[in-house]
């Protein structure tokens, strides 16, 4: 399958254990190996990360001394780690945690495992040899007062579930962390005329959140298209197109990824509506869009849906968008650059196990009053078909149902300078059958979810992913500025 981004999955953690001076070293040290063989089975379990330890730069492995913070900070800082986890291996050394944590500025993970019985810890006098808890304490504390967000998985036995379900959502959280900072979303086209719902603020997107909108002329699509059926090397065209014609060879071969594309829609997908002509098209457009996100080094894409392909290619956007989905490049409809942003947060909580889709919310099913429609008109990834549902492709827009199951709804948006990020969570159920994509969504209560999207800041579109993720988002808005998490219902702690 052709894809966008193969790698965005990947995550590198810093790894430093640390240890209290004045307490017996025998004892921490005792433990090193198997502290760290739990954390490197767990995250080579849950794949594509690399643990990066300290094991060369500070004596034993394990920090403790001030003198050892810069060697670790440079360290971190040439492999640009996405986060650091300090395992307690006792009572640990808060002031060395927290200047690592403060000039790194990454997430942070604290945990430490459970003392054993203090009554066979080899201790006559003086400290016992652990007292892990204790410290993990001060070094929360400590945190505080430096003004760092942290994440902590709660005092268990090194062994326990709880550790690794605990490891599992914080690389959740740094995927979120990882793909918002910096984030580009290329804009192609404007917002149609009407769509007021709408509007971003780019400087504050930018000054808050070093998110980039990164505006892509509809004419670039049309000429990357060309370029891509004669297989000329793509190249940046904006200055091209403003001060001269685009030099395109008159013949050659085409994109061989074209044909790919084609094979595979025409392959899962009954196109008899659309005919193989337009499914070339299709495949040619989002190959071009593909190809202008990656030269700007885009995370997403909002596109001007409504006349933009059907002005320039004689199709309509829906499917392509669902493509760009499934290639790995979410893709927002009506020039939705926070739908696009809420998106990227979705899959980043997922880990990319599966696309998300942006959906209207739409209508009440008729007979049940906590069940409704997550509706769009055809832009949902083939990859998200319901199980027993022969999908289609009509009128250049998808056409089926999409499957069930836990479902993660996220709108991202701000007033008056302030961001808000709607994290909640609900069920794919049954109901009557429409056009276009859709899947119907179960809540606890529905008129709780219609006040809230009715007062605001949020609008008719929203994000949704498969899964349970509303903590890992909640958890993730400690570490991006200024956006408050905002839910229907109440939402764990992770």
């Amino acid at each position: 399958m052709v894809k966008y981004n193969p790698d965005r999955r990947k995550i590198t953690l810093g790894y430093v254990p640390i240890r209290r001076d004045f307490f017996p070293p025998a004892a921490a040290i005792g433990i090193k190996d198997e502290v760290y063989n739990r954390f490197k089975s767990i995250t080579d379990k849950l794949g594509d990360i690399d643990l990066i330890d300290i094991d060369d730069i500070v004596e034993g492995g394990i920090l403790w001394h001030l003198d050892d913070v810069q060697k670790v900070v440079d360290k971190f800082t040439a492999a640009k780690v996405d986060a650091v986890m300090f395992p307690h291996l006792n009572f640990g050394q808060e002031e060395v945690v927290a200047k690592v944590a403060k000039e790194l500025g990454k997430p942070v993970l604290i945990w430490g495992p459970r003392d054993p019985n203090p009554e066979s810890d080899g201790t006559k006098s003086g400290p016992r040899a652990f007292d892990t808890q204790c410290g993990m304490f001060a070094t929360t504390r400590a945190l505080n007062r430096f003004g760092i967000p942290f994440t902590y998985i709660e005092n268990c036995w090194t062994d326990s579930p709880v550790l690794e379900q605990g490891i599992d959502d914080f690389v959740r959280v740094v995927s979120v962390v990882k793909a918002f900072r910096g984030m580009r979303v290329a804009q192609i086209g404007t917002r149609p005329r009407q769509f007021l719902s709408v509007k971003i603020n780019e400087s504050e997107l930018m000054r808050k959140f070093g998110i980039e909108i990164v505006p892509i002329w509809p004419e670039e699509v049309v000429q990357m298209v060309k370029k891509l059926k004669v297989g000329a090397k793509p190249s940046p065209m904006g200055a091209e197109l403003a001060f001269g014609p685009v030099s395109i060879p008159e013949t050659g071969e085409p994109d061989p990824r074209v044909k790919e594309i084609v094979d595979e829609i025409e392959s899962q997908l009954d196109y008899s509506d659309a005919g193989h002509d337009r499914v070339e098209t299709i495949a040619y457009v989002e190959l071009a869009i593909m190809e202008l996100a990656k030269m700007q080094k885009c995370q997403a894409v909002a596109v001007e849906c409504w006349a933009f392909t059907n002005s320039k290619f004689g199709i309509a956007s829906c499917f392509i968008l669902g493509e760009l989905f499934d290639r790995g490049l979410p893709a927002a409809c009506e020039t939705d650059i926070h739908a696009a942003i809420g998106a990227v947060m979705a899959e980043a909580a997922a880990r990319y196990e599966s696309p998300a889709f942006i959906a209207d919310i739409t209508i009440r099913d008729p007979e049940d009053d906590n069940v409704e429609l997550l509706w769009h008109c055809g832009p949902f990834a083939k990859s998200l078909v319901k199980e027993d549902v022969d999908p289609a492709i009509v009128d250049c827009k998808g056409c089926y149902e999409i499957k069930h199951g836990p479902l993660t709804v996220v709108r991202f948006d701000q007033d008056n300078g302030e961001y808000k990020l709607l994290a909640d969570e609900g069920e794919g159920t049954d109901g009557p059958k429409t056009n276009g994509n859709y899947v119907w969504f179960r809540v606890k209560d529905w008129v709780k979810w219609e006040k809230k999207l009715m007062y605001g800041p949020y609008i008719h579109h929203v994000s949704g992913v498969h899964g349970h993720y509303a903590h890992i988002l909640k958890e993730a808005c400690k570490y991006i500025g200024p956006v408050q998490h905002d839910s229907v219902e109440p939402v764990r702690d992770i």
